[in-house]
């Protein structure tokens, strides 16, 4: 149980380094949840880990329904990624590189963190939730 919490926490770590390091300071977007979460950011200014909190809600209530065990890794993945993204937020802008190494980067970063994650059949929210389930 605890290697499995700790696997997450580490996928949230790679997740919110690709976005805060990577992404945000070219104002790059990502897809899904996360990528909707990022344009509210740059148009209005909210904070990218609340957006995906509230946005992702309506798609866990429904997972909720599906599949408790999925749910509440997923729900925990989540909700780590987005206080992860909010907390290492003064990590944006330390790189300045190229925006197609910015971009690379991230999606390495990104995917490295989301891999981690699925693998304990966890999810920081959206389409991977969906995955989850359809997968089973």
């Amino acid at each position: 149980m605890y290697k499995k919490l700790i696997a997450i926490g580490i996928g949230s770590v790679f997740v919110s380094i690709g976005i805060n390091v990577f992404i945000l300071p070219l104002q790059l977007v990502t897809g899904g949840i996360t990528g909707i979460s990022l344009i509210i950011n740059y148009l209005l200014g909210y904070k990218v880990g609340v957006m995906i909190f509230c946005l992702n809600l309506p798609i866990y209530l429904l997972a909720l329904g599906f599949n408790r065990s999925y749910f509440l890794n997923a729900i925990y993945g989540m909700v780590l990624s987005a206080v992860m993204i909010d907390l290492l937020f003064p990590l944006h802008g330390i790189f300045h590189l190229p925006i197609i190494l910015s971009a690379c980067l991230g999606g390495v970063f990104n995917g490295i963190g989301t891999g981690i994650m699925l693998r304990q059949h966890a999810s920081q929210g959206g389409v991977d939730l969906f995955s989850l389930i359809l997968a089973k």
